[in-house]
């Protein structure tokens, strides 16, 4: 199960209610920033961006695959661990705002991680050092140390050995 704080809403949906949660300023700095950095082919000034401006923990030798999208209201909620590659156009969201709540959720992700191009990883999950996300998966629970987990929604391909975890 994902680890989420859940914040009812009463009249319309939650997400006509965003800016009762974030800033406007916040969102619209964010979302500059969080565009440069999809574009950006310097690793080190991307890191900068994610550490400095948006309050990320990025681990040492994290690389961010072109077009990367990382939660633009609570970007500070995403902790990287060292030497991780976050595949293109991978998703990671901090929040969901629905119908009669929102939720936040931190995301941890390991050292050592391989997230495959076109994932989505969902609030309050935590993925394990050395865990490998294949392509176009959708992350909506925790993955273990050192297995290898892909599909919609995610399921164990191969589980960790023993040495390993």
């Amino acid at each position: 199960m994902r680890n989420v704080e859940r914040y009812p809403v009463e009249g319309p949906n939650a997400l006509w209610q965003m800016y009762r949660t974030v800033s406007r300023f916040k969102a619209v700095r964010n979302f500059i920033f969080i565009q440069l950095s999809r574009y950006c082919p310097s690793l080190p000034v991307k890191n900068w961006i994610y550490r400095r401006i948006l309050g990320m923990k990025v681990g040492r030798h994290t690389s961010f695959a072109l077009m990367v999208m990382v939660d633009v209201f609570f970007p500070e909620r995403i902790e990287i661990g060292d030497n991780s590659i976050i595949g293109y156009n991978t998703t990671i969201l901090t929040h969901e705002y629905l119908i009669r709540e929102y939720r936040l959720g931190h995301v941890r992700i390991g050292s050592g991680v391989m997230v495959g191009a076109n994932t989505t990883i969902l609030p309050g999950v935590t993925i394990g050092d050395g865990a490998i996300i294949a392509a176009g998966s959708i992350v909506h629970k925790d993955v273990e140390p050192y297995s290898f987990v892909g599909g919609n929604p995610i399921k164990v391909i191969r589980a960790p050995d023993r040495e390993e975890a």
